[in-house]
């Protein structure tokens, strides 16, 4: 009998060591744990949250503007950037020499 002539011999055209296997937070629970981040980010540590916001936010709409938006996504992108301008002027109101915010 002649090996490879009737049957195959790989079963599987890809070894799993070579398909691609998404580990990680899916896109909805990105957006939502940026939502929270941005929201959070409003009263305590602005200014690491507000970038950590902005950042599962734009992993959550997929890297991209166009197309589809999930809502969580654009709330996380948008407070997110808020949260960011909003702790930097904070600081560098606190750095000015008149130690007021304007």
């Amino acid at each position: 009998m002649m090996a490879g002539f009737s049957h195959t011999t790989r079963r599987h055209p890809r070894s799993r060591s070579r398909t691609w296997h998404r580990s990680g937070p899916d896109r909805a629970t990105l957006g939502v744990i940026g939502a929270i981040c941005a929201v959070a980010g409003f009263f305590v540590l602005g200014i690491f949250l507000g970038p950590v916001a902005v950042v599962c936010g734009w992993l959550a709409m997929g890297r991209r503007w166009n197309g589809a938006r999930p809502v969580p996504a654009l709330i996380a992108l948008v407070l997110g950037a808020i949260d960011t301008v909003l702790a930097l002027m904070v600081i560098v109101g606190t750095a000015a020499p008149a130690n007021g915010m304007f």
